[in-house]
């Protein structure tokens, strides 16, 4: 099985390119969508970030509007939440892994590859790209952000352009979405043919 390691910055796309992804019949492994699965209803790290972070649990789980308010320029506080998280998301990564390890490619969505070291096990690694002025015009779209907001979150972004130079691969969003699929599907053809190599 190759393990691809998908990443890329706020506002450039990985999102879409995971699911064009799961289309083809690849497995992902979300951790965002995991770490939100821990932090919702029932969730199994409700009652300890509730206990760190107090009046951050609601009926709904974690708000994560009063968590980022603890964690937002607070290396510390953030600190203390990554060791709640990591060690839970890690458990559902190798569970994932282990389900399917009859196929021949799987990805694994990490956002904060290169920010958190998260690269160890990985085969190749996969950056989704896109110009800065589209990356911006994405992310100042959604609702309650910033400019600000945007500058605080990329400096604690590697930047796109060092991205790039580790990456293996790079997928380009900055096209039309055809280009984006032809380019992921190619993609996948090669590191399956590739396989075992």
């Amino acid at each position: 099985m190759i393990i691809l390691g998908l990443t890329g910055s706020i506002g450039m796309g990985k999102s879409a390119v995971a699911e064009m992804f799961r289309k083809a019949r690849i497995p992902v492994f979300d951790a965002d969508a995991e770490v939100h699965r821990l932090q919702g209803v029932g969730g199994a790290l409700v009652a300890a970030i509730e206990k760190a972070f107090p009046g951050t649990a609601s009926p709904g789980g974690i708000d994560r509007a009063i968590l980022s308010r603890y964690v937002f320029g607070d290396k510390a506080a953030l600190r203390r939440l990554e060791r709640l998280i990591h060690p839970a998301v890690a458990v559902a990564r190798r569970n994932f892994l282990r389900r399917n390890r009859a196929h021949p490619l799987v990805v694994l969505d990490i956002p904060l590859l290169y920010e958190k070291g998260k690269g160890r096990g990985l085969h190749a690694v996969a950056v989704v790209s896109a110009p800065v002025w589209k990356q911006r015009r994405r992310v100042l779209a959604r609702p309650g952000m910033t400019v600000a907001k945007l500058e605080k979150i990329l400096a604690l972004q590697v930047p796109d352009h060092v991205k790039r130079e580790r990456a293996d691969f790079i997928i380009e969003t900055g096209v039309q979405m055809d280009q984006t699929r032809r380019q992921v599907r190619q993609l996948i053809a090669c590191l399956v043919a590739n396989q075992g190599r």
